[in-house]
């Protein structure tokens, strides 16, 4: 694994996700409040559980795999494991910020079914 800021990986495929502008400042705006020392980036996976066979999984990470699909949006960059990149394929992550339903969401065009609470598809 090798430090965010020095190393890219890029897959030859489309976007795994690709993020709005609300949510790249958001994300950006919560990696300045982490003030960490090392570079972070935004992972997304997939992992297997949940109601409707997957979940989404969210967090920052410093560390990047040879096979993850690194992409920057402005001054955020967006790694996911080239196993979730094949399960995202397409996907574009938002931030809505309301009385209702705020938070991060994720429209993915390979989700067949999604449950009530929006974190588990399949």
């Amino acid at each position: 694994m090798s430090d965010v800021t020095t190393t890219e990986v890029l897959a030859p495929s489309a976007d795994p996700i690709t993020l709005t502008q609300t949510a790249a400042d958001k994300v950006a705006e919560l990696i300045a409040a982490e003030g960490a020392e090392e570079a972070l980036a935004l992972r997304v996976a997939v992992k297997a559980g949940g109601c409707s066979g997957f979940n989404y999984d969210m967090y920052f990470d410093s560390e990047i795999a040879a096979d993850d699909v690194v992409r920057s949006f402005g001054a955020v960059q967006v790694v996911v494991d080239a196993e979730s990149a094949s399960l995202l394929s397409g996907s574009t992550l938002d931030f809505t910020d309301g009385l209702s339903g705020a938070g991060f969401h994720i429209s993915n065009p390979n989700a067949t079914r999604t449950c009530g609470c929006g974190n588990s598809f399949s």
